[in-house]
This record gives C-alpha cells, sequence and structure tokens, in this order.
C-alpha cells in the first residue's frame, strides 16, 4: 500500500477547519494538520502577498482523487493549491494508522 501527503493552504482558519472536517468524516485522510503562514506568489501576472492557513494531510495514494475533489468542493480560492508528494517510507505502525483511519 502506497501513501502520501497532500499540501494545501486556506484563507482563513475557519476554512481550513471546513477543510480538515470534511476529509476526516469522509475517512479521505487520517490527519489533517494546520498551521498559520504567510505567502508570496505571483497571481494574474502580480506579486500578491497573503496570510493562510497550511494543510498538511496524510492518507492514501488510491484516496488522492477523493481529497483532490473535497478541497475544490470546499475551497473559496480559484486554483487552489493540491501537491501530493509521495510517502516513500515511514515508521510502520504510522503507516497502519493510515491505513485503518482511512478504511
Amino acid at each position: 500500500m502506497k501513501y502520501c501527503i497532500v499540501y494545501s493552504t486556506a484563507g482563513s482558519q475557519a476554512q481550513a477547519d471546513k477543510i480538515a472536517a470534511a476529509l476526516l468524516e469522509n475517512r479521505a485522510a487520517s490527519c489533517v494538520q494546520t498551521a498559520p503562514i504567510k505567502s508570496a506568489y505571483r497571481w494574474k501576472g502580480k506579486i500578491e502577498h497573503a496570510d493562510e492557513i497550511r494543510l498538511v494531510i496524510k492518507t492514501r495514494d488510491e484516496l488522492y482523487p477523493k481529497v483532490e475533489e473535497t478541497i475544490k468542493s470546499n475551497h473559496s480560492y480559484e486554483t487552489p493549491q493540491i501537491v501530493k508528494v509521495g510517502i516513500t517510507d515511514g515508521l510502520p505502525a504510522y503507516l497502519d494508522w493510515i491505513t485503518e483511519e482511512t478504511g
């Protein structure tokens, strides 16, 4: 079984909490961590700065489409950050826990 971490951002803690709750309720993720960050990025030809909330989502590879759809359907951004990073190794008990909580 393969595992991954999905990174996303939200414009507010309330929105991040809504996304996290949806992911956990539909068992698309075993854990969602949130933390405030400051972002600088180019958007539509201009440099922007924003206070955002980072989401770090632990899940299984096969659930990525469900994670992506859940984020998109609960997000206010036109183009939300949704990036999947594969987990190549990890504590077996932790990876088992991901499986149990997303099964």
